[in-house]
């Protein structure tokens, strides 16, 4: 892999991972433009593996509210009457939302890294979800503030956030449109995407790099997987911080017009001939 393409892969996912309009999707798109095989392995592992750079970049964000979680546990532990804080209902809640798209990821991930990984399946999921996605918006009662996230709403999301295993659906999209029907309001179910993200991608990129070390090695290399891994972690950092303000003011219609977009001129481009599926 060259350099530049290190670098505009890094940056990609780095915008891409909590936007809710699917990273691996668009990844699979540029690599496909880009002249790469994407369902070859050293392929599908490069793609995983720079996601840890947006897990990074999302703890350093968020670092002053994952030690209040973990605290919050630790004290749960050890006391009982600690366990009807806000912050442990939280925490529990990530972890419980966590286990789904784990355990799915585990026994599907043949399936996840080939066949999965046609252009086909990224532009009808990137329209697909849209639909979901513009109801939740559309109709959420937003009611619910972070204080009020209870472990069923997680496991509610993370059971809908396996779909998010299908490139073009979005992990961050499924969860966010989740959380909406659930009556979550968008600051607080935008950041519950930022901690669900946290579990999910970091076992995901970790097993990748180790399973698929020799894979990396000699097919993309090491050199450019760290280089996409480290652009992504500061693009997603930046992502982080702008979706938040973003998402404070605004509803996802633009991402749902963007969804519909992008997914429309894949099909058309695959379906003409001029781009190959896979």
């Amino acid at each position: 892999m060259q350099w530049w393409h290190a670098v505009l892969l890094g940056a990609v996912e780095g915008v891409t991972e909590f936007l809710p309009v699917s990273s691996t999707g668009h990844l699979t798109i540029l690599e496909k433009l880009l002249g790469y095989r994407v369902n070859d392995p050293d392929v599908t592992a490069f793609t995983v593996i720079i996601q840890i750079g947006a897990v990074l970049a999302t703890l350093l964000y968020l670092r002053r509210d994952l030690i209040r979680l973990i605290a919050a546990v630790l004290d749960g532990l050890r006391h009982s009457q600690a366990r009807h804080n806000a912050d442990w209902r939280m925490a529990v809640g990530v972890i419980v939302g966590s286990l789904p798209i784990g355990i799915v990821g585990f026994l599907f991930s043949d399936l996840i890294e080939t066949t999965l990984r046609s252009l086909w399946v990224v532009g009808i999921a990137l329209i697909g979800w849209s639909v979901v996605m513009l109801y939740a918006d559309r109709t959420a009662s937003q009611n619910k503030p972070e204080s009020a996230v209870t472990w069923r709403d997680t496991l509610a999301i993370g059971l809908v956030q396996c779909l998010a295993l299908v490139p073009g659906v979005s992990r961050s999209g499924a969860t966010m449109s989740i959380g909406l029907l659930r009556g979550l309001d968008r600051v607080t179910v935008t950041r519950l995407s930022f901690f669900l993200s946290i579990p999910a991608l970091a076992a995901a990129s970790v097993y990748q790099s180790v399973s698929a070390a020799p894979q990396i090695s000699s097919g993309i290399g090491w050199g450019p997987t760290l280089l996409a891994t480290l652009v992504s972690f500061v693009v997603a950092y930046l992502t982080v911080d702008w979706l938040l303000k973003f998402i404070a003011r605004h509803s996802y219609s633009l991402f749902i017009a963007y969804r519909i977009i992008a997914g429309s001129l894949v099909l058309a481009l695959v379906g003409t001939g001029v781009v190959a599926a896979t």
